[in-house]
């Protein structure tokens, strides 16, 4: 190997060790006590894993799930995301119209309804903070307010809805085929 192509290859190793899942920086979205942010433009940064449809209830409507390149790429070899994974579940209103395709044929309006953010932490870093449990921080928001997280204690607030997954790591895989592509 040619001197080029060794510090070529050093660069790259580099470059990789400072990527938002490194060690040294657990997650962007999450400050030194824990508290979880609002990812900005997740949309436009994050690839998207997969959606749900869910057709009456309080939590109707689409959710799209998304997270970075990086968690998809490691989930993808290990089975597991990383910690400091940031997953955000955007829940969109619905509509139903006729359409040429069908009669009552649903599709998103534009209007959000909330955000959840999950930040994977498999060393319970922020064990003090009551939104951080089961390898987890779980956070809510709200259109309106995305600087604070409405979620006071995941126990309570968050994981009733995530017991079904819990022997997937507390998320629903099979809702996302970009996981197993």
């Amino acid at each position: 190997m040619n001197c080029s192509a060794i510090i070529t290859l050093g660069l790259l190793l580099v470059g990789f060790s400072t990527s938002s899942l490194a060690k040294d920086h657990f997650s962007a979205d999450v400050d030194d006590k824990g508290n979880i942010s609002f990812p900005a433009n997740y949309r436009s940064t994050m690839e998207h894993l997969g959606s749900w449809f869910v057709p009456t209830g309080g939590a109707s409507g689409f959710h799209h799930v998304y997270t970075e390149r990086e968690s998809v790429a490691y989930f993808q070899q290990h089975g597991v995301f990383p910690d400091g994974a940031v997953l955000v579940k955007e829940l969109l209103v619905s509509e139903a119209n006729n359409y040429t395709t069908g009669e009552g044929v649903h599709s998103a309006n534009g209007e959000y309804k909330q955000w959840f953010v999950m930040v994977k932490d498999s060393q319970n870093r922020f064990a003090d903070n009551p939104v951080w449990g089961e390898g987890w921080g779980w956070a809510l928001f709200k259109p309106g307010n995305t600087s604070k997280n409405l979620a006071t204690d995941y126990k309570a607030d968050c994981l009733a809805c995530h017991v079904p997954a819990k022997e997937t790591d507390w998320i629903y895989t099979q809702a996302y085929p970009a996981l197993s592509e």
